[in-house]
């Protein structure tokens, strides 16, 4: 049972960092689009780049943010009886509906793999007047299916743990507020 606490707090650890660091990209993108206004504003000299890289930079924080938003609780959820839900019935219902954000994600996983395989396997570009390469973005969409699903199974396995009474590793970061309803 340590073994898997650890394997558990070491995902959502890790997802944690990486949504973190993704989040940066917020600030890149915000300097770059108040960059496009002056190119095209103040200087009069709009830059075909600026709209583009935006655009790449949305998509990896996109991707890539999901693990960080499940450990956080930050998905959108239907809140109207689940919230009044006791939490081991509560996490009853997650377990059942976890089998369909496994068939989701798993499905983004396998095909996001084979679109980013292609992508790579010839390099793909954008087509652009700029022309950038769009197949580190691609395959940074299997990559966050993945976290996203690992961490979907971090949160069934702790939904788990709670319905049959068994104590989820203490400390899984972001997943403390999903405990009590109504906090």
């Amino acid at each position: 049972m340590q073994v898997l606490h650890r394997a558990m707090r070491g995902i959502t650890r890790f997802n944690d960092r990486l949504g973190t660091w993704v989040s940066l990209l917020l600030l890149a993108i915000f300097v770059l689009l108040i960059a496009e206004v002056l190119f095209r504003y103040a200087a009069g000299a709009p830059k075909v780049w600026t709209s583009e890289l935006t655009q790449l930079l949305f998509g990896l924080y996109a991707v890539l943010s999901g693990g960080y938003i499940m450990a956080h609780g930050g998905h959108v959820n239907v809140d109207i009886l689940h919230s009044r839900l006791a939490p081991r019935v509560r996490a009853v219902v997650d377990v059942f509906s976890s089998f369909l954000f496994l068939v989701f994600t798993g499905a983004l996983l396998y095909f996001g793999s084979a679109m980013a395989w292609e992508s790579i396997s010839f390099w793909e570009h954008s087509q652009s007047a700029w022309d950038p390469p769009i197949w580190p973005v691609k395959l940074a969409i299997p990559v966050g299916a993945g976290l996203l699903l690992l961490q979907g199974i971090v949160k069934l396995l702790r939904d788990v743990m709670v319905a049959f009474g068994i104590e989820p590793p203490e400390s899984l970061p972001g997943m403390d507020k999903i405990e009590e309803p109504g906090q």
